[in-house]
C-alpha cells in the first residue's frame, strides 16, 4: 500500500477538498492533546536532566540537554503518538465503516480507485498536520522545560537560554521534522490498511482500530530507531 499510495499521489488527480477536510479534522482532534502531552515530556526531561547536571556540576548545560532531548526525540514521538492514536484510529474507523457498508466495493464497481479517492488525501493531510504541529510541540516542550528548570528548580534563565546551541544544531530540527512527517504518513497508512481490510461487522471495525493503533506504535519506535541510527552515522555531533 505504501508503494501504491506514493505512486497514485503523483499520477492521479489530487482530491484537494478531501485533503482540506481531513487536515482540519486531524488538527481538531490532535492539536490540544499533543500540546498537553508535550509539556510533561519537557518537564520530565528537564527535571531528570537538572538533577543529573546538578550532581555533575554542569548546571549551565541543563538548557542544552533539555532542548536536545525535546527537539530530537520527545517532540516527534509525542506528536506521532497522538497522531497515531487519534488520527490513525479515526481513519481506520472511517474506512472500516465504509468497508462493512460495502461502499468501497461500490466505488470499485464504478471504476473509482479507493486508494486515490480516500487514502491519498488522508495520508497527505496527516503528513501535513504532523509537519505543522511539530513546531508547536517543540515550543510547548521547551516552555515546559524552562518552567521546571528555572521556576521550579531555581536555575539560571540566562544559562538555560544561552546554552541552546551548545549541543543541539539546526540539523536536529530538520531530523525532527522528517521524523514527524514520516510518522504521520506511517500512522495514516496503517490506519487506512486496517480499515480497508476490516470485516465481520462493527466488532471487526473495532478490532481493526485496536490493531491499527498497536501496529502504528510498534512501527513508530522501530522507524524512530532506524532514522536516529542513520542520522548519527551521517551527521556527526557538534564539535567533531
Amino acid at each position: 500500500m505504501v508503494v501504491d499510495v506514493t505512486k497514485l499521489a503523483f499520477t492521479t488527480r489530487f482530491q484537494l477538498r478531501e485533503f482540506i477536510e481531513q487536515a482540519w479534522f486531524i488538527t481538531s482532534v490532535t492539536l490540544m492533546p499533543t500540546i498537553l502531552v508535550s509539556i510533561p515530556f519537557g518537564a520530565v526531561i528537564s527535571l531528570q536532566v537538572g538533577n543529573l547536571t546538578g550532581q555533575l556540576g554542569a548546571q549551565s548545560f541543563a538548557g542544552a540537554t533539555a532542548v536536545l532531548a525535546v527537539v530530537r526525540e520527545a517532540a516527534p514521538i509525542a506528536a506521532a503518538l497522538i497522531i497515531a492514536g487519534a488520527a490513525g484510529s479515526a481513519i481506520c474507523s472511517d474506512l472500516g465503516a465504509r468497508k462493512i457498508r460495502e461502499e468501497i466495493d461500490a466505488m470499485e464497481v464504478l471504476g473509482v480507485n479507493p486508494l486515490a479517492r480516500l487514502v491519498v488525501p488522508r495520508v497527505a493531510a496527516t503528513m501535513f498536520v504532523a509537519f505543522m504541529i511539530i513546531g508547536i510541540v517543540i515550543g510547548a516542550g521547551i516552555g515546559g522545560g524552562y518552567f521546571f528548570t528555572v521556576i521550579v528548580q531555581g536555575g539560571s534563565a540566562g544559562a538555560f537560554l544561552s546554552s541552546f546551541t551548545a549541543l543541539a544544531s539546526i540539523n536536529d530540527l530538520y531530523i525532527a521534522i522528517v521524523k514527524a512527517v514520516v510518522f504521520g504518513g506511517m500512522a495514516a497508512i496503517v490506519g487506512a490498511y486496517k480499515g480497508l481490510h476490516a470485516g465481520g461487522g462493527p466488532s471487526g471495525v473495532g478490532r481493526a482500530v485496536n490493531e491499527s493503533v498497536i501496529v502504528a506504535f510498534m512501527l513508530l519506535f522501530f522507524i524512530n530507531a532506524v532514522i536516529t541510527a542513520i542520522y548519527f552515522q551521517v551527521v556527526p555531533p557538534p564539535g567533531l
